[in-house]
């Protein structure tokens, strides 16, 4: 399944407001429209916001009506732009922008038509590369799953995260192809219910079985002794192995702690910042409350209620027994594993 993807001049992506009741393609033409897709959580996941910002750079640039090398650096300094102020805490965003800036760079001397076709390539390089990375993710973390495991996993990680494939559903994937018998708990994810809509959807395709439960059902099962391991996505790694994921990650991580169960993070390299010594320098971005006093339109709450609505937390390095990407398996001390694997 892909998520998102260039097409013919354009770029298309599966709009997850309308799962999993409809399946709808959204076509764009205009990179502004993309990003305001993205900032309404059209769509969302991480490495999935990286991929559709590459593509979206590449669209801004390949419409452009810039003669010169000049003015069209100019157009992709405001494409840039529009994109990062978008989703502020996912990094994937960030490193996209970075590499497609670079490559922008490296090919100064070439004639605009000729820079545009080399930034289409490069942005479809990306794509690519997220769906290979996701699935190495995917076989090195199904060595950590026993046969008949049960795992909980957060919000969604799963192909819609990602341009196809999925973190921590391409581990659940994986193992579920080797024959595990593996089971699955599935938390609703308030308030936007990205558990409930779109991982649900994933994995009733996959024919992986899986239970969903309310965000605050977790400690009962950890208690009964029905959770084997949590595994989760990531949106941004601080180079001592801190973690920002969907709220309501980080109490998962208490629980499991508290209960002796191992907790996993999977997400691809470009998802880890070494440039943050830690995860209290993550930007945490901050919704408008409708999403928590509304539901379906409809209000939840009496008018006036106060409310608040961070869509990430943090979960520290303490609590994480591995973090699993595409280059291998990071573990404690985070600080020097996480710098060998991405080669710093």
């Amino acid at each position: 399944m892909r998520t998102v993807w260039w097409s013919k001049n354009r770029v298309k992506l599966i709009d997850q407001t309308k799962l999993p009741f409809k399946t709808e393609v959204l076509e764009f033409r205009d990179y502004r429209k993309l990003a305001r897709a993205i900032k309404e959580m059209r769509l969302r996941g991480a490495p999935a916001i990286g991929v559709a910002t590459a593509l979206g750079i590449a669209l801004g640039i390949n419409h452009s009506k810039a003669s010169s090398f000049r003015e069209l650096s100019k157009e992709l300094d405001r494409t840039i732009k529009t994109f990062q102020g978008t989703r502020p805490t996912a990094v994937n965003l960030f490193w996209a922008c970075r590499r497609m800036k670079k490559k922008f760079r490296e090919n100064r001397g070439k004639s605009p038509k000729e820079i545009k076709r080399i930034l289409v390539q490069e942005a479809k390089r990306i794509t690519q590369e997220d769906i290979d990375c996701c699935k190495r993710i995917g076989e090195l973390g199904a060595s950590l799953i026993k046969k008949g495991d049960s795992i909980l996993t957060h919000c969604n990680a799963g192909a819609l995260a990602t341009a196809g494939y999925g973190t921590a559903l391409g581990v659940i994937k994986k193992a579920h192809e080797e024959g595990k018998r593996i089971k699955v708990f599935i938390d609703e994810t308030r308030p936007r219910l990205q558990g409930a809509r779109l991982t649900t959807w994933e994995l009733k395709r996959e024919g992986i079985p899986f239970t969903l439960i309310t965000d605050n059902m977790a400690g009962y099962f950890m208690k009964k002794k029905e959770i084997d391991l949590v595994i989760v996505g990531a949106d941004r790694i601080a180079g001592n192995g801190d973690v920002a994921n969907k709220i309501g990650t980080y109490p998962l991580a208490v629980l499991a702690k508290e209960h002796k169960i191992p907790f996993y993070v999977a997400a691809p390299t470009s998802t880890i910042d070494l440039r943050l010594p830690s995860g209290n320098r993550i930007p945490i971005e901050e919704r408008n409350t409708r999403e928590v006093t509304h539901m379906g339109g409809r209000a939840l709450v009496p008018k006036g209620t106060k409310a608040a609505n961070p869509a990430f937390d943090l979960t520290p390095n303490r609590y994480i027994k591995a973090i699993i990407t595409e280059k291998g398996i990071a573990r404690r001390p985070y600080r020097q594993s996480l710098r060998k694997i991405c080669g710093w």
